[in-house]
């Protein structure tokens, strides 16, 4: 939370209002008052009422156009995903596939993901917190944008549950270097399941994108980040 409101927040996205298709317009017509979940500073959200059931709940970060995560959600009928996204074309294209895969462990949030998490996800409620392919801000004098800071890892510490794993990938390879460090300097609340220092294989339960397969047959390979809560880092 920013103790002044009078100060304006560093945002790690570019805010672009993006045309919505025919099918994304009534997707959002249609599903949003059954899939979405509209931001409110002033409540804590209850999970099992959210999803109806009390399974793990997974959380992305930019999901970008939901494919991956609509391909996770059908995967995986034991877990409950939640995914932020503030672009309206990819929250259209979500929509549009959760309908065409038959899912329902989905729920969506346009708003942005650093509010959401310190002000609707409760403490040591989440089973997974996932970051594919964020903006990497390959610029030095934009770092200061990239999501993942000190304060990040300490917000995704106190969301997470104990034994919860933070996933992320990227293929920039400057930006892993800077999650790995940032995560590895938190040793007192994260793990490298990789080991000190390593990247991870890819594991399954992230599935490969079309643009990652086409980044890979141009040798460009993407590096994936796991990393898990060892510690009680408190209500924050």
């Amino acid at each position: 939370m920013n103790a002044n409101p009078g100060h304006r927040k560093v945002r790690s996205f570019v805010l672009r209002g993006g045309r919505l298709t025919k099918g994304q317009r009534r997707a959002f017509e249609r599903l949003w008052p059954r899939f979405g979940v509209e931001f409110d500073p002033h409540r804590r959200l209850d999970f099992q009422t959210l999803f109806g059931n009390d399974h793990p709940v997974w959380l992305e970060i930019g999901f970008g156009n939901g494919e991956s995560l609509a391909a996770m959600a059908a995967a995986h009928p034991e877990r409950k995903f939640l995914g932020i996204e503030v672009h309206p074309p990819g929250v259209g294209h979500l929509l549009m596939k959760i309908e065409e895969l038959g899912v329902q462990n989905v729920r969506i949030l346009r708003h942005d993901a650093v509010e959401v998490l310190e002000r609707m996800i409760p403490p040591a409620s989440l089973a997974g917190m996932l970051l594919f392919f964020p903006d990497p801000w390959h610029k030095k004098r934009h770092h200061k944008r990239r999501l993942v800071q000190p304060a990040f890892v300490e917000l995704a510490a106190s969301r997470l549950r104990p034994g919860g794993i933070f996933h992320a990938a990227t293929d920039w390879a400057p930006y892993a270097e800077w999650i790995l460090e940032h995560f590895e300097a938190r040793a007192d609340l994260f793990e490298n399941l990789a080991g000190p220092g390593r990247y991870a294989e890819r594991p399954e339960t992230r599935p490969l994108t079309k643009f990652e397969a086409r980044g890979q047959r141009l040798g460009q390979e993407a590096s994936d980040l796991l990393f898990r809560r060892t510690a009680d880092s408190g209500d924050q």
